[in-house]
């Protein structure tokens, strides 16, 4: 009991005494010996919709070395996103980096109190991986000292059932001039030049103060550098005034400086775009559509938002009401690469996709989302006519019918300067014309096996909604010459729930390689490589227990199988490597092998997969051998891997016209 770094520490039994019916990290404990402690528990419940600071003590392992050290959590809970699964969000400040192990940063944090104006407000549970390390949840005090057991047990031993007390923000009060901090002064000067008379002031600060969810006296006046502190602190502050100044500013003058300060706050960091008004009015919207179309906004995003970098929710299937915030957020600070008007600020990549979205969806939502638009164009200065041709747009793309997603292209590169095994990849969804939709995300860092695992299997689950039940979903897998051994069929990206197990990514869906790098190399590869899929399909090639040489196979590629879809590769690794390359170069767009083969007798261990049987199953028999692969190693010992190179399979952008706001010209 007590801080290791704040005196000396007593340790004592304890009994545990009660637990939570769902068996979360809360617990009561029954010290065996007495402990003198300052005054007792006091119960919390924040309230309003102003975001409060928190603090807490807990022992994650990112704080271990040679045994875990107390970390003092702390950073901001925002009530209002505490979402339908009734959890509070706790925003770290301090916020630890991913572990080289893959082991969880905040393991050992769950069951730390959490702690609003020294109130215990919740316990943390668990992070949140959506938003990387900054992230936790904790379960509200109100969740579980209303539990009949654990009120009786604090009625015994605390004297009285535990009380709530509502717990509110406090205002920010501004610091001396000499300790404000960079945000704070560039708050101030932003509003002596928007803020009238002091009559004005005083009407416009008030209401901004209620509005985001503080209490303040009737009789407290609060002065230009408290809502200068306010500001800084707040990201809606400045847009959630700007709400009730832009009507009151007549003149043109004025009304331009207005849009000019918003468009350099967002620009610097000081605001977001949304008001809290319209913040939870959009999140209202957005919820309907969730419910009723999951598939809707991932969909436009991938589509509309092209060239911007979408955050991990939008580059799965469904969006869950869950990740709205995150989304938004997201989307609020960046354009969405347009020209506009001159003068006049860039268009939030959020309106193009809610324009997209209202587009694609019945009369009366689509109405709101537009009408929402509108409000938040004209309080931001965002030009009409740009608005107007992004509207243009979304009525074009959501009356086009594109073709269905057929398969993931997945490129995949060594990062050789990481210490531990990781890759850089690059996921496009492929579609049966030809065209690609690349999914953006907001960093490219290395990633480890697993990582790369799971994030293929998060975009195969996008394409198999479309190609239907009945059909496994594909992956081709992009690599350089060196990498075409790497085992990429045998990362494993973990369970994909608490129901169902694990197993490698090629055990679960069709996984095969490509190496546009040879068509590079080889003039005339691709015609040869177009030529042999519309021969006809001859028999294939099986390069078995007779030594070949490779001018050998050279002759037998260019005379008796020229016309060869398909070669099956037996011997050393030394003699296969070579040969490989050199069907590869001649244009074979089909080669299985071995990977784990010594010697041309291995060649056998391929049977089951019936390396010469109809073609167009090959893939999908790979897949199922290596599911039996996966579940008795010992008995099957071969690890088949499989070149599989369709025609036009390199990525190509869509061709989707869309118009260019600024000149009224159409650009692709």
């Amino acid at each position: 009991m007590g801080h290791p770094g704040r005196g000396e520490t007593l340790r004592t039994g304890a009994e545990l005494i009660w637990t939570h019916p769902l068996d979360l990290d809360v617990a009561l404990l029954l010290l065996h010996d007495t402990v003198d402690v300052p005054g007792s528990v006091r119960w919390g419940h924040p309230v309003e919709t102003a975001p409060l600071r928190y603090e807490g003590l807990g022992f994650p392992l990112a704080s271990a070395e040679d045994s875990r050290d107390a970390e003092h959590l702390r950073g901001v809970l925002p009530p209002l996103s505490s979402g339908a699964r009734g959890l509070y969000v706790l925003d770290q400040e301090p916020a630890p980096d991913h572990r080289d192990d893959g082991r969880k940063a905040w393991g050992g944090a769950s069951g730390t109190a959490v702690f609003c104006e020294n109130h215990l407000v919740g316990v943390v549970i668990r992070d949140d991986r959506s938003y990387g390390n900054r992230r936790l949840h904790a379960l509200p005090a109100h969740r579980f000292i209303q539990d009949d057991g654990f009120e009786a047990l604090l009625r015994r031993y605390d004297g009285g059932p535990p009380r709530l007390a509502e717990i509110g923000a406090t205002l920010p009060t501004a610091r001396p001039a000499a300790e404000r901090s960079a945000a704070e002064q560039e708050a101030e000067r932003i509003l002596w030049s928007l803020l009238g008379g002091r009559i004005t002031y005083a009407a416009h600060a008030r209401a901004l103060v209620r509005r985001l969810g503080y209490t303040v006296p009737d009789s407290h006046e609060v002065t230009v550098p408290d809502l200068a502190a306010l500001v800084a602190s707040h990201p809606r502050a400045l847009p959630s005034l700007s709400t009730t100044l832009a009507p009151a500013l007549t003149g043109e003058g004025e009304r331009t400086r207005l849009t000019d300060v918003l468009t350099r706050a967002r620009a610097g960091g000081l605001c977001l775009l949304l008001s809290l008004d319209e913040y939870e009015h959009l999140l209202e919207l957005l919820r309907g559509i969730c419910e009723e179309q999951p598939t809707l906004i991932p969909r436009a995003a991938r589509e509309a938002l092209r060239y911007v970098w979408l955050p991990e929710p939008l580059n799965r299937t469904h969006l869950c009401a869950e990740d709205l915030e995150h989304v938004v957020e997201h989307l609020e600070s960046v354009s969405d690469s347009e020209r506009v008007p001159d003068g006049t600020p860039p268009v939030p990549a959020l309106l193009r996709l809610l324009e997209c979205t209202a587009a694609a969806l019945e009369e009366k939502s689509g109405t709101e989302l537009r009408t929402w638009c509108d409000h938040v164009a004209a309080r931001t200065g965002i030009h009409s006519v740009a608005l107007a041709e992004r509207r243009i747009d979304a009525g074009r793309w959501a009356a086009q019918r594109p073709s269905p997603l057929s398969r993931v292209v997945v490129e995949v590169s060594r990062a050789w300067t990481e210490t531990r095994e990781s890759y850089y990849c690059r996921i496009t969804l492929a579609r049966a014309d030809g065209t690609h939709t690349p999914l953006h995300e907001a960093e490219s860092a290395p990633r480890t096996p697993e990582e790369v695992a799971r994030r293929l299997r998060d975009a195969i689950e996008v394409v198999a909604d479309e190609i239907g039940p009945a059909a496994v979903p594909h992956a081709t897998v992009l690599v350089a010459r060196d990498s075409l051994h790497l085992p990429i069929d045998e990362w494993n990206p973990g369970a994909p729930n608490e129901f169902v197990p694990d197993q490698p990514i090629g055990a679960e869906f069709c996984i095969t390689l490509s190496c546009p790098e040879m068509s590079e190399l080889v003039r005339g590869r691709e015609r040869e490589h177009r030529r042999r899929w519309e021969s006809g399909r001859a028999g294939p090639l099986v390069v078995g227990d007779e030594p070949v040489t490779p001018p050998r196979l050279r002759r037998l590629l260019q005379t008796t199988h020229r016309d060869a879809v398909q070669v099956v590769l037996h011997g050393r690794p030394e003699q296969r490597d070579a040969l490989l390359e050199l069907c590869l170069a001649l244009g074979v767009p089909v080669v299985l092998w071995d990977r784990r083969a010594d010697c041309p007798a291995d060649g056998t261990g391929l049977q089951q997969v019936d390396p010469t049987g109809p073609l167009a199953g090959l893939p999908d028999r790979v897949r199922v051998f290596r599911g039996t692969a996966f579940d008795d190693p010992e008995t099957v010992p071969a690890r088949p891997a499989l070149v599989w190179e369709e025609h036009s399979l390199r990525p190509r952008p869509e061709s989707l016209t869309l118009q260019d706001p600024h000149e009224g010209a159409h650009a692709s």
